[in-house]
């Protein structure tokens, strides 16, 4: 019987190229050996994607979602092909108010039609105030059979020749109609003196006629709304930006609004003499204050509704206006009264 030593064995398992029991130390010290190297590179990983995960939520709240959406899916459970997204409650609010008082725009218009009533809504103000997305809200949900947006060009050589007011006219409401000038009249007021566009006698002329040709509108049956959107210096620059940077918002950025900025306190001036001429008891001026865009829409379409008869209204309670966002005429011509002059920097 052949004894066998340890230097056979090693040789044994070497011809037979298995393991012997120093290899399988020498593996495992090695795997202890590496483990901290893989417990560095599995931290490594890990922050990897706790990194990824951020970036993932940071651009998620980049991502606006359209508008309705989220309130429209408060309800929904999360599922294989559902995800769940943080939403504000200011915006939860927002979307559920604004759906409410868009119900009582379509009953309001239902009842508009049925009784060949004529509305004419002027929606004025500083550029980038927020105007077009009020019309754009109030109109959403209505028949648009009813209802039409004027936003007429600049105009042209054979209209320069006509009565300044001639081609607002030919727009005017027929019975059961909702019309809504985005921009009216009241370019010369403010826009058109402002970048020399018209004479001072036009301008004059202009703030002479107007309060009669609009109590001339009203006792033959039209009811008159005439709103001024109203936004802060800083507000409106950061719009101004916002705009210049989306490609999908640049078509609203024309000449005039790039000077609108160096000319602030020229077009505040013939605001205050605008709002001075032309706020009647007949025909009053309604100031939006819309550094806040979805306060002033809601806010506006419920001045809107509380001034309106329709059928199976909501109560005066629910149509209640914001007074910070609201204001008279009256109100905004005292208020630039005692501030004109104190050098302080007054609401466009």
């Amino acid at each position: 019987m052949v004894k066998k030593t340890g230097r056979n064995i090693g040789r044994k398992s070497k011809e037979s190229g298995k393991n012997n029991p120093g290899e399988n130390a020498e593996i495992i010290a090695i795997e202890g050996m590496m483990a901290p190297e893989e417990e560095k590179k599995k931290k490594k990983d890990k922050k990897e994607k706790k990194k990824k995960g951020r970036n993932k939520g940071r651009k998620q709240k980049e991502t606006t979602l359209k508008e309705h959406t989220a309130f429209e899916n408060i309800d929904e459970k999360k599922s294989k092909n559902r995800r769940a997204v943080w939403v504000k409650k200011s915006t939860l609010k927002y979307e559920e108010e604004l759906h409410r008082m868009q119900i009582e725009l379509s009953k309001w218009q239902q009842y508009v039609i049925a009784n060949d009533q004529r509305f004419l809504l002027i929606f004025e103000g500083r550029d980038a105030a927020g105007k077009g997305g009020t019309i754009k809200r109030i109109l959403e949900y209505m028949n648009p059979r009813g209802t039409r947006v004027v936003a007429l060009l600049k105009p042209s050589d054979r209209e320069r020749t006509q009565w300044y007011f001639q081609r607002y006219f030919q727009q005017l409401p027929a019975g059961g109609e909702i019309v809504l000038f985005d921009r009216s009249w009241y370019n010369r007021a403010m826009v058109e003196p402002v970048m020399g566009f018209c004479t001072d006698e036009e301008h004059k002329r202009f703030l002479k006629d107007v309060p009669m040709i609009e109590e001339i509108l009203v006792k033959n049956g039209i009811h008159l709304f005439k709103f001024f959107f109203s936004i802060s210096k800083e507000e409106q620059k950061e719009r101004f930006a916002s705009r210049m940077k989306d490609p999908l918002k640049q078509f609203k950025i024309s000449p005039v609004d790039l000077v609108s900025q160096e000319k602030w306190d020229d077009y505040t001036v013939r605001k205050f003499q605008m709002l001075n001429e032309t706020n009647r008891t007949i025909s009053p001026w309604t100031v939006i204050r819309s550094d806040n865009k979805k306060k002033a829409r809601v806010n506006c379409i419920k001045y809107i509704l509380s001034n309106v008869v329709y059928d199976d209204k909501i109560s005066p309670e629910e149509l209640q206006v914001d007074p910070e966002v609201v204001v008279s005429g009256i109100e905004e011509i005292k208020f630039m009264e005692d501030h004109l002059m104190t050098g302080m920097e007054l609401p466009g």
